[in-house]
């Protein structure tokens, strides 16, 4: 029954979302008011489905990582690593059941993880992989709360200065690279340091990517295409690094070129800002563009970045191109 007399009154005991929907109650003086009350409660669920409140949801916080794996990240280049991630996040915060999950309980564990000795850079990502499960699912339907994690702020990084070699350097470094037993390491940086290319996209090239003394990356961070001029030189020595070693497609196929890479920076007698290591490469090839007089605008499309605030890091190495703001303002040379 779903009306019944009780000591107060007549009281109404419904389910309007149907089974394993949150029950409502409520007590009239008479029974008529009570059958007309829900009535309208029935109604108002079959205008608008919306307005039941919310079914109950037992799946547990990894149920929803799996389903956003299946549905959405496999897609992703970098989805079975994220998933993998996922996983063990949930694990380690008690694979909570989904509905209970709270920005709380994430605060709780991300505090766990920075007195463990995690970065507060590694606890933005997993903050930012989980809430994007969330996003992902509210957009295919499968999820209809809100994002539980959309009002928990990231913790703001310290940016740390770009470091880059100086001529000198580069020369030390790629003599010893030269030196080096691995065949392809010296050749991945040449690229870098040509291109601004990061190392995974240099060490990725294939044959069909090399054409018109023009190097192609399409396996990028964005995931969008660009292509870059280079010399012919170095168009040259990629033709024949592939005839000596190439398989297929492929330039380089040795998986121990970072490693060689460390260790010819340490022959070199190099010290590198640790979490660079091969990314200098990339931050060399900026900074030199820059100092050289190079384009704001054209190291943005060379490098790739989507905004510009990534690419004006750079832009305090070019003090020279820079003063053109204090001469050109309007207030200093107005326009004619």
């Amino acid at each position: 029954m779903t009306i019944k007399q009780v000591k107060t009154g007549w009281q109404v005991n419904i389910q309007p979302g149907g089974r394993g929907a949150k029950r409502v109650k409520k007590t009239f003086d008479k029974k008529a008011d009570a059958l007309a009350w829900e009535r309208h409660v029935r109604a108002k669920v079959q205008e608008s489905p919306d307005w039941a409140p919310a079914r109950k949801d037992a799946r547990p916080l990894a149920e929803l990582c799996t389903l956003w794996f299946n549905l959405h990240g496999q897609g992703l280049r970098a989805g079975e690593d994220t998933y993998r991630r996922l996983l063990a996040m949930c694990e380690a915060m008690g694979n909570h059941r989904a509905e209970t999950f709270t920005a709380e309980v994430f605060a709780e564990y991300r505090k766990r993880r920075i007195d463990d000795g995690v970065t507060p850079n590694n606890m933005n990502r997993e903050h930012a992989y989980l809430r994007a499960v969330f996003n992902e699912l509210i957009r295919l339907g499968h999820w209809k709360r809100d994002n539980p994690l959309k009002l928990l702020r990231a913790f703001k990084i310290q940016e740390r200065q770009l470091s880059y070699l100086k001529a000198e350097e580069i020369s030390q470094l790629l003599d010893s690279l030269a030196a080096s037993n691995n065949r392809n390491v010296e050749l991945i940086a040449r690229i870098c340091l040509e291109t601004g290319a990061r190392w995974s996209e240099a060490e990725s090239l294939r044959t069909t990517h090399v054409h018109s003394n023009m190097v192609q990356f399409s396996q990028t961070k964005s995931n969008k295409t660009r292509a870059v001029p280079v010399r012919a030189e170095l168009v040259q020595r990629l033709k024949d690094h592939h005839a000596t070693h190439g398989i297929g497609e492929r330039f380089f196929t040795d998986a121990a070129n970072q490693w060689a890479f460390s260790e010819a920076v340490k022959a070199a007698g190099l010290t590198l800002p640790t979490g660079q290591a091969t990314h200098v490469l990339r931050h060399t090839f900026a900074s030199h563009f820059m100092r050289n007089g190079g384009n704001i605008l054209a190291l943005q499309k060379i490098l790739g970045h989507q905004s510009l605030t990534m690419t004006m890091r750079y832009a305090h190495v070019a003090p020279d191109h820079l003063i053109e703001a204090t001469a050109f303002n309007p207030l200093a040379k107005p326009a004619l």
